[in-house]
């Protein structure tokens, strides 16, 4: 079982990784799980590198270990009933906004969701999911998940916590619905979105192919010889 912390933890995932989240096993596996492991023993905690069925090492990347750290102590507070309750949180949040949002942009799956929902642009307008994810950003929201799951055509996947309150759900909501009008009535405000942010819309397509993966100063002039 691999518990995801992509979304209370804010752990990237996928292309913006590296991920992180804990897998668990039966205790029947345990002796085949990769190492360095952390014992206990005698209320002390010691790393064991050695196990006669592991798979060995399978990377030494430990930046992730604070997000599992924070992920296991939020998990000790909230006990076996706390962790139900904010499962049954996160599903109700994103049936929420499900029941807010399907009459303009309508459902993959027209049915009740669990953790999240995914939608799709309004019917007939020809926008693209990206417009709308580039005007979001003009009312103060990073856009949900979008292109995913790749089997539905401008999906946008939504996926509240939680932890997020109704007032940030309506605020949302209510973006989503007035982007909805502005389709209908200026789509090409919403092609050349973003309008407010110190940068527009990019090339993201140059931008996949030919990543700049290192800044480097730009190159000044050497300043010309002094005149006598």
């Amino acid at each position: 079982m691999h518990l995801n912390l992509h979304k209370t933890f804010s752990v990237p995932h996928g292309g913006g990784g590296p991920g992180a989240g804990p897998v668990g096993v039966t205790k029947a596996l345990a002796p085949y799980l990769p190492f360095p492991r952390v014992r206990e023993k005698g209320g002390k905690f010691t790393v064991n590198f050695e196990s006669d069925g592991s798979i060995g090492r399978l990377r030494a990347f430990f930046g992730n270990t604070l997000a599992l750290v924070r992920a296991y102590a939020y998990v000790i507070t909230l006990g076996r009933n706390g962790l139900r309750e904010m499962s049954e949180n996160a599903i109700l949040n994103a049936n929420y906004l499900l029941a807010r949002l399907k009459d303009l942009f309508p459902p993959f799956i027209d049915e009740s969701c669990m953790h999240e929902c995914v939608l799709t642009p309004p019917a007939g307008s020809g926008l693209r999911t990206l417009d709308i994810a580039k005007r979001l950003l003009d009312y103060g929201f990073y856009a949900p998940t979008v292109y995913f799951p790749l089997i539905v055509p401008e999906a946008m996947m939504v996926e509240p916590t939680e932890t997020e309150s109704k007032k940030t759900m309506d605020d949302f909501a209510d973006a989503m619905r007035a982007i909805a009008e502005e389709a209908r009535k200026d789509p090409g405000l919403l092609r050349s979105a973003p309008h407010t942010l110190p940068v527009r819309r990019l090339d993201e397509v140059t931008a996949a192919r030919n990543p700049v993966l290192r800044w480097r100063p730009a190159v000044r002039p050497a300043p010309e010889p002094a005149r006598k």
